[in-house]
């Protein structure tokens, strides 16, 4: 429409080709739609790039065409740019620098428009400048102008609560922090709760106790965690962390806390040295009591999400214990360039992130699957294998 008005070209500069050819599909259907005569052009090549250039012209000689961006693609216009999700360009500061003189000197319009991806880009830096007029757009301001969607129902489908204050509440995460920060951490401590296995409550049949193990050997510690569920509160009973310990003393370790009927699931890491020790104790113990966990980028998401979540509400009790304060804080969340997600962690004292692993796999354990005492029955009555007397 602003071609149309202003009869001046306009530039859209996108993250990469696929995103430039989905937009101008979406600028042919606006002209279809709105009756406005075209003529579809495909460039082979932008000159001097690899890059394909996608054109519409309008009636009057006014074009549309749309680029993947880059500081070469970026250079000589006359005419109105957008740049769409900037902050998703490559070397955005290098075609900003290119871009912003050049359409200047044309009197020419900038707008540039992006979902938010933390706070070391160019976007980020563009978003308090006084000279720009801005308006944010999340998904409760569309809701209340009419979108029929469920919005909690996406926030639960999503099961990540950092994508979710990003891409649905326009919120300018710092990517390059930990994930858990210290306030939050301490704010679940509990003087109450304890390192030490309370082996009396373990005794107990009315309790309902969960655990999550993360698997180490040499590099990282294994880390068995001991929730206990109350209401929608999970207090720690526990934590035991083994360092260099053989698979067998791990395993005679679970064997001790399993043996109690009041451990209703464990959520095991499955994932590599892990699945033999998995594998033993649901041969032992059954599928409905351990839960094998191989470990996938959303699987982590999901996982280190739900605990955050439970941290945040305030569900969560944990102990005063300097080596978990740093081990969950440790943790730290980074958009890759492809806009995946990777969780990490430096290792400290053979640590990284052992324990937030172990009580995040815990909460899966006491969130994500059937809850309740186990049941039995018995198929016929019993009987000697022989008679006489005993």
């Amino acid at each position: 429409m602003r071609a149309v008005e202003r009869k001046r070209l306009q530039v859209i500069l996108s993250a990469g080709e696929r995103q430039s050819r989905e937009v101008m599909e979406k600028i042919r259907h606006h002209c279809r739609s709105l009756s406005i005569y075209y003529e579809w052009c495909e460039e082979s090549y932008f000159k001097g790039t690899q890059f394909r250039q996608l054109e519409l012209r309008l009636s009057g000689g006014v074009r549309i065409i749309g680029l993947p961006a880059n500081p070469t693609t970026a250079r000589g216009f006359s005419g109105d740019v957008f740049l769409d999700e900037f902050a998703m360009h490559r070397d955005a500061e290098e075609i900003w620098a290119a871009l912003f003189p050049t359409v200047l000197r044309g009197e020419g319009e900038v707008d540039v428009a992006s979902t938010p991806r933390g706070q070391k880009n160019e976007f980020f830096q563009l978003k308090d400048r006084e000279d720009f007029a801005k308006r944010t757009v999340t998904l409760a301001d569309a809701v209340s102008h009419g979108l029929s969607v469920d919005a909690e129902l996406m926030r639960r489908s999503i099961g990540d609560e950092w994508v979710w204050r990003q891409e649905f509440c326009c919120e300018f995460l710092d990517e390059a922090t930990s994930f858990l920060t210290y306030e939050l951490i301490r704010s679940c401590q509990d003087d109450t709760c304890k390192t030490d296995v309370d082996w009396n409550l373990l005794a107990s049949r009315d309790a309902e106790l969960y655990i999550g193990v993360d698997v180490g050997r040499h590099r990282d510690l294994t880390a068995i965690w001991l929730w206990q569920r109350l209401g929608e509160s999970l207090v720690t009973r526990g934590l035991e962390v083994l360092r260099d310990a053989p698979f067998d003393e791990q395993e005679a370790a679970l064997d001790r806390l399993l043996r109690h009927r009041s451990v209703r699931r464990v959520c095991i890491d499955a994932t590599g040295m892990g699945l033999h020790l998995a594998e033993r104790l649901t041969a032992r113990y059954g599928d409905d009591r351990i839960q094998r966990v191989v470990f996938t980028a959303a699987l982590k998401g999901e996982l280190a999400g739900r605990l955050r979540v439970s941290a945040e509400r305030g569900l969560l009790s944990i102990p005063v214990d300097d080596r978990i304060v740093e081990d969950w804080h440790s943790l730290t969340r980074a958009v890759t360039s492809s806009g995946g997600v990777r969780f990490d962690a430096a290792r400290s004292e053979g640590a990284h992130a052992d324990r937030f692993w172990a009580a995040a796999l815990g909460i899966h354990a006491a969130t994500a699957g059937p809850r309740g005492e186990a049941e039995f029955t018995t198929a016929f009555p019993p009987r000697f294998a022989r008679d006489g007397v005993w």
